[in-house]
């Protein structure tokens, strides 16, 4: 086996486990910060903290790894997932809970992380370009797969004591995958001198940032752990209810990874990233209209069957766009502005939660989207990868 296949299953190993643990993460994140005795807005600025940390850490994780090494690095990001995981299971302060996400790991998902960047330019690096798309969503596919595995897993959390030995779990997967990436090669550390990203590369990436910004605040209403959330307070769902319903929904994520090359080679990456989306966000609108929760979750499972198609194409027309030595930096770049403004969504859901104003985390957040649909539309359908 080459170096650069290995490496590529070392990161599908890693991405594997890591997501199977982010996965009954979101689905019991809300229920173990409410039995700790956090309000809901204190709930929702916990995840805020951590989609926060989890964002701004890619640009610095980037830098980092072009210096010291890949492998360094995300040994250095399964140690902070590990740090989270003994946080949350045994801390029971109100200040260390709400701050565990300051590590990163918190807000981390499979499409969210500092370690995003570093895997995602290694993945580019493996292939031609017209491959990159399939390898994008072979990469999604994985994490998707491990998600649903972990969602399902959820439901083993009837009390409050396998609550926590979920979490004791969450930390044993940091370190398991801490010590993965010392089998990475060292052909792929990625060491390169210079800067991350030149002024050429800045000025399509700023106003393709902006876009992402939008979308990101709107689906900050709606991240799975807010999702989960809001069916608990306005369905009552329980653990055991939730986590077969985000494991049908991982699913139907993970087949859309597959199918989303398949249709960008027909109708180009920036439709494929515009209809499905636009379309998945209508479906949203009308999930606080559902009388009961089998009617909420079979329209979120339609809905995510086809709203993440757009991330395996973004991401390959991320890195279209620019130098192959920038593609890391363009990825940890227009990640970090995701994440950033998807952050603040999860505060308001979460006092909108809090006030029974249940429709509002699902219009604010489906609103938004649609309005980034039409704007990317018009920004990038002329402009040509390189």
């Amino acid at each position: 086996m080459t170096g650069s296949r290995r490496d590529i299953r070392v990161v599908l190993a890693t991405r594997l486990i890591r997501a199977f643990a982010f996965g009954f993460a979101a689905v019991l994140i809300g229920i173990l910060l409410e039995h700790r005795n956090l309000r809901p807005e204190q709930i929702g600025i916990a995840l805020a903290i951590g989609l926060v940390a989890a964002s701004l850490l890619g640009l610095p994780a980037a830098a980092a790894a072009r210096r010291l090494g890949r492998r360094r690095v995300l040994a250095a990001c399964g140690l902070l997932m590990a740090v989270t995981g003994f946080d949350l299971a045994f801390a029971t302060n109100s200040a260390l809970l709400t701050l565990a996400g300051a590590t990163g790991m918190l807000g981390a998902s499979v499409d969210l992380g500092p370690f995003l960047p570093i895997e995602q330019a290694m993945l580019a690096e493996s292939v031609t370009q017209d491959r990159q798309p399939t390898a994008f969503g072979h990469y999604s596919l994985t994490g998707g797969l491990a998600s649903a595995a972990g969602a399902i897993s959820a439901i083993l959390a009837t009390s409050p004591q396998r609550l926590q030995s979920f979490f004791i779990v969450f930390a044993v997967v940091g370190a398991v995958t801490a010590a993965l990436p010392l089998f990475i090669s060292s052909q792929a550390e990625g060491l390169t001198p210079g800067p991350m990203l030149s002024r050429t590369s800045l000025r399509p990436l700023a106003a393709l940032s902006a876009l992402f910004a939008l979308d990101a605040l709107g689906g900050g209403f709606v991240v799975q752990p807010v999702i989960a959330y809001w069916l608990h307070v306005r369905f009552g769902a329980t653990a055991n209810v939730l986590g077969p319903a985000f494991a049908a929904i991982a699913i139907a994520q993970a087949a859309s990874f597959e199918l989303a090359p398949v249709i960008s080679k027909r109708i180009g990456l920036v439709r494929t990233m515009v209809f499905t989306h636009l379309l998945s966000n209508i479906l949203l609108l009308l999930v606080p209209f559902s009388p009961s929760l089998p009617i909420a979750t079979a329209l979120l499972i339609v809905r995510y069957s086809i709203s993440q198609m757009d991330v395996p194409t973004r991401q390959a027309y991320v890195v279209s766009i620019v130098p192959p030595a920038e593609r890391a930096g363009a990825l940890a770049l227009t990640g970090s502005v995701r994440g950033v403004a998807q952050a603040v969504g999860p505060v308001l859901a979460g006092i909108a939660i809090q006030a029974a104003a249940f429709g509002l985390p699902f219009f604010a957040g489906g609103g938004l989207k649609i309005v980034y649909d039409v704007s990317l539309y018009t920004l990038a359908l002329n402009r040509r990868p390189r």
